[in-house]
């Protein structure tokens, strides 16, 4: 086993494993797709290691237990039509589109979308399609959608993202204000009635299209 490939499985087993995730289709993914391959030139040699990796457009990929446990929180199914709300590097895009039948991803920032495009192409990924835009907006054409993933912080989950979930199915996020937020699984019960559970706390980058809103702190 090469270098690379060993912190790979340090990675997984070291890092992922210790975050209760257990799902083995997801600890195989994380195994076998390069994150390397996601992360900007510069970032390579640091693409598995337990930091967050900064990203052109001002965002940064999300710790990699993180990634891996919010998507076990999803319960992904190969029958699922998933929203993703910020594409990023295109890595959690590629793992999602690896779970389920179609992603629709939706990022602000037109660098970061170029270079999401760009590593899905040629990683083979393609029951994609990236947009575009605000994704705190949604995406209603295309809604409703089994599972919505969001990846950055929100102060809390906004009503019109809640109206595109199917009623059963499920949405992970981050809500709170900095520097105490948490992740948390949001299960839709009926088309009025939710269930939601906090994951664990943490401190992320909001999502931009949330700074951009005038809060009352």
């Amino acid at each position: 086993m090469n270098n690379i490939e060993q912190t790979r499985l340090n990675m997984v087993e070291q890092q992922i494993r210790t975050w209760d995730v257990f799902n083995p289709d997801i600890l195989n993914i994380f195994l076998t797709l390069k994150r390397e391959n996601f992360v900007p030139e510069a970032y390579y040699d640091i693409a598995l290691s337990d930091i967050e990796i900064p990203l052109p457009g001002g965002q940064k990929m999300l710790f990699p237990r993180v990634e891996a446990r919010m998507v076990q929180e999803l319960d992904l199914n190969k029958s699922d039509k998933v929203l993703e709300i910020g594409t990023g590097s295109g890595y959690v895009t590629a793992v999602l589109a690896k779970l389920s039948a179609f992603v629709y991803s939706i990022e602000i920032d037109e660098t970061n979308k170029k270079l999401a495009t760009n590593n899905l192409t040629e990683n083979g990924i393609t029951n994609i399609s990236l947009i575009p835009g605000n994704g705190i907006e949604g995406l209603i054409a295309k809604a409703p959608y089994d599972k919505i993933f969001i990846g950055g912080a929100l102060v809390e989950i906004p009503e019109n993202l809640k109206k595109q979930l199917k009623v059963g199915g499920k949405l992970v996020g981050f809500i709170g204000r900095d520097p105490v937020m948490h992740a948390i699984v949001m299960e839709k019960i009926s088309e009025v009635e939710f269930r939601q559970k906090q994951l664990f706390e943490t401190d992320i980058d909001y999502l931009i299209g949330e700074q951009t809103r005038q809060f009352n702190f």
